[in-house]
């Protein structure tokens, strides 16, 4: 059939522009074709999900949800590596292994600062990652880190191996995440390796897929025979399709292994990922087994850790900002200073209880770092050069509007009381049309900071009665007609949204994009989400206690009736759309999911049983119809056994999706 021809076809162009982009950096087709590509993928392999399968690119979307990771225990221990701090130190682990070889070769390698991870291949095709965990167990994260980009899920060779790398955040995905995080009002990751951390352990591979993670694979955990060095696994790895970091060199004497140090210590300040220092291998690997290994780390490998770079500086001000909840948050100006590549101007204090704690004031002397070679953080005080500085004390009116703060119970942050507060209302804004919300294209944040500026914009209704202003907007310097067309067309066109974008747009404190979608989904109307009690919304699967009182208490808040008033006489959709139910023998049964299927994960076959009027149940009762058991299906196939529950296998489960 020409279908499956085509899958195959796509499959392999896809698959291949994300080897030339993510692991080579030479791209070979432009993003928007890209997208074409795989958007054709999606759409045949969701007509015909039988021919999905594991190394399909579009498993780099994510999907599945899962309820934990399962404990794997690792084939062979993931171990430390003993770190040095100086150059003495290193000049003595050299002189240590001299001891029992004298002739060797070293390779350095640059050691990025992530997430470490274990990936299994089976044939050449990926089947399972896992974390170090304690060295011996780790848990299984196969789902999340399918979605990364520059891991091949199909080898160039049929090879069965296990190999070792290192996860982590670009420089540039974790600003972007980030930024995201200060527009929904988010506690900030402190640097990359932290937000890599964090995105691996998300349950829902979707939120992982989005995130930008990225992979070096340095380990190849038992090499074929026809591999005797590290740098002959480096370059194996690289020609199966895995990205390997090249700043790799080889070191033949001490001299040669401090000048490569030093080198990397140079080149660390203008890379786009975060390293923390050097690892340091012997080459070859007949001579690893002479130097054996302690318990806890090998003999034959170190790692040198980079001090991370302090600068001194003055705090000039401490100035405040308002952010979208109305938060007042507290920020050092500095006296700028270049600090690992960049100059540093200012630092966030967080809040009053930050400040108090390290008895941070103006005219303080202070050393700073990046943290994580990201973030401007004020390391410590130099008290020793203090004179007559003053000791802070937080503001009592808003420096936007100066009306009164408040600092509720049980909270380090201020807020301003003000609901029509410029500040808070300007950020609001930028998170309303902002991508992950309504997603208004052209009217990003230095738009609306400038029609803001200019009176056009304070709430959200006046993004929407810009239509009535188009004249005005022409006469702004760079709002030329076309701009401005593009600009009410993108607003227009954000009409169309759907509710839970709308509700997830509206800003709520602590109700993000998933949060909206759950309520939505369960109310259907803005009416019955208005109308809904803390203790009716506690009862919600994922809606705690804390997102209850922030959701009444917002409809609770007069303006926000009527904004929400407004925006339905401006044609916003506030109606809750269901996906069209098919007519079949699944409607209205209720399934539960258990074991490994070959052809979906267990969130697609989910979702092809709702669409096919069905739903699932995560446990087994009296009250399930269909138990689908893939294979090592558990307690759960046999308590349906127990129950006389209808079990179907995958191909049983197929032919019934088509035979209507």
């Amino acid at each position: 059939m020409n279908y499956i021809k085509r899958i195959e076809e796509l499959k392999q162009i896809i698959n291949q522009a994300n080897t030339d982009y993510h692991t080579k950096d030479q791209p070979t087709i432009s993003d928007y074709q890209y997208d074409l590509y795989l958007n054709e993928l999606i759409k045949l392999e969701e007509q015909y999900p039988e021919y999905k399968t594991n190394d399909s690119p579009t498993q780099k979307i994510g999907g599945a949800i899962l309820k934990g990771f399962k404990k794997v225990k690792h084939t062979a221990p993931m171990m430390s590596l003993g770190n040095v701090f100086n150059i003495e130190e290193l000049g003595a682990f050299y002189q240590r292994l001299t001891k029992t070889v004298k002739n060797f070769e070293l390779v350095a390698e640059l050691k990025i600062d992530g997430l470490a991870i274990n990936l299994l291949y089976q044939d050449g095709v990926f089947t399972q990652a896992t974390t170090r965990g304690d060295g011996v167990t780790g848990e299984d994260v196969t789902e999340n880190v399918r979605t990364i980009k520059s891991l091949p899920l199909k080898l160039s060779k049929p090879v069965t191996i296990e190999v070792r790398g290192e996860i982590y955040m670009p420089a540039a995905s974790f600003q972007k995440l980030n930024e995201q995080r200060i527009l929904k009002e988010e506690p900030l990751f402190a640097n990359p390796r932290n937000a890599a951390a964090g995105t691996i352990r998300q349950l829902d591979s979707k939120i992982v897929a989005k995130r930008d993670l990225d992979l070096f694979v340095y380990h190849l955990v038992t090499p074929f025979e026809t591999i005797n060095t590290q740098v002959e696994a480096l370059e194996s790895l690289k020609q199966w399709g895995f990205k390997v970091n090249s700043h790799y060199q080889l070191i033949k004497d001490e001299t040669e292994l401090i000048e490569a140090v030093e080198h990397y210590n140079q080149l660390r300040k203008n890379i786009s990922y975060d390293t923390d220092g050097v690892v340091i291998k012997v080459n070859d690997f007949k001579q690893q087994n002479l130097f054996g290994s302690t318990e806890k780390a090998p003999r034959w490998a170190i790692a040198y850790k980079f001090r991370a770079e302090q600068k001194e500086t003055k705090i000039l001000d401490i100035t405040f900002q308002v952010g979208r909840t109305g938060v007042i948050t507290p920020v050092a100006e500095l006296k700028p200073v270049l600090v690992s590549g960049s100059t540093i101007s200012r630092a966030t204090l967080h809040n009053e209880d930050y400040i108090l704690e390290r008895d941070i004031r103006v005219g303080d002397f202070v050393y700073v770092h990046k943290a994580g070679e990201i973030i401007p953080e004020i390391v410590s005080v130099a008290k020793e050069k203090r004179t007559e500085q003053q000791p802070f004390k937080m503001i009592e009116n808003c420096p936007v509007c100066n009306s009164m703060l408040l600092r509720k119970e049980d909270e380090a942050d201020h807020y301003c009381t003000n609901p029509s507060c410029p500040g808070k209302n300007v950020n609001g804004l930028i998170h309303f049309a902002s991508r992950n919300a309504m997603n208004i294209e052209t009217l990003g944040d230095k738009v609306i900071g400038i029609l803001h500026d200019l009176g056009f914009l304070n709430t959200i209704t006046d993004i929407y009665l810009l239509k009535n202003k188009k004249e005005d907007l022409m006469t702004i310097p760079g709002f030329g007609e076309k701009k401005v067309l593009n600009l009410l067309n993108a607003i227009e066109h954000s009409k169309a949204n759907g509710f839970d974008t709308l509700l997830f747009g509206l800003g709520i404190k602590h109700v993000g994009a998933k949060v909206a979608k759950i309520l939505v989904k369960h109310y259907q109307t803005i009416e019955a989400i208005a109308q809904a009690t803390e203790e009716d919304l506690s009862q919600i699967p994922d809606i705690g206690p804390m997102i209850a009182q922030s959701v009444v208490n917002y409809f609770n808040d007069q303006p926000n009736v009527d904004l929400i008033k407004q925006l339905q006489d401006l044609g916003l959709n506030f109606a809750y759309e269901p996906e069209d139910m098919i007519e079949h023998e699944f409607n209205n049964k209720t399934f539960v999911i258990t074991g490994k299927l070959q052809s979906y994960s267990r969130e697609q076959a989910a979702q092809i049983i709702e669409r096919h009027g069905g739903k699932v149940s995560s446990s087994v009762s009296a009250k399930t119809d269909y138990l689908l058991a893939g294979e090592d299906a558990g307690s759960k196939l046999k308590k349906a056994q127990s129950l006389n529950i209808n079990i179907l296998d995958e191909t049983t489960f197929k032919e019934m999706l088509h035979d209507k």
